[in-house]
């Protein structure tokens, strides 16, 4: 894991409630960007199980700057922790992915839903 990935992923987060998850993931003590991940997803997906599609929103937003950003670890992390958890989460909840995702992630998604049966 490089460290220009986890500060990548570190900086994003500094923006309106950036504070309050880089301290929910230091009290954690979640250090690895795979943690970090893990738990970004998990952010937000309570967003929208209470409702609130602007955070989702924000958070989907940021997941896309990283993906499209990042470094290729990065784009792998998020791609196959974040989208796919999500994502999955999403279609268990019958939530539509089409109107959420941004382009980028909505992309992987669609790659990752196709490569499936191969």
């Amino acid at each position: 894991m490089s460290l220009k990935s986890i500060r990548l992923f570190w900086n994003i987060f500094w923006h309106r409630d950036g504070e309050q998850i880089i301290l929910l993931l230091m009290k954690n003590k979640i250090n690895t960007i795979y943690q970090q991940t893990e738990r970004f997803a998990e952010i937000t997906k309570k967003a929208i199980i209470s409702g609130n599609i602007t955070r989702a929103k924000r958070c989907l937003d940021k997941a896309e700057q990283l993906f499209t950003t990042g470094t290729q670890e990065t784009k792998s992390v998020i791609a196959n922790i974040y989208v796919y958890s999500v994502s999955t989460f999403m279609e268990y909840r019958n939530c539509s992915i089409a109107n959420l995702f941004p382009q980028n992630l909505r992309k992987e998604y669609i790659k990752q839903i196709t490569a499936v049966g191969v």
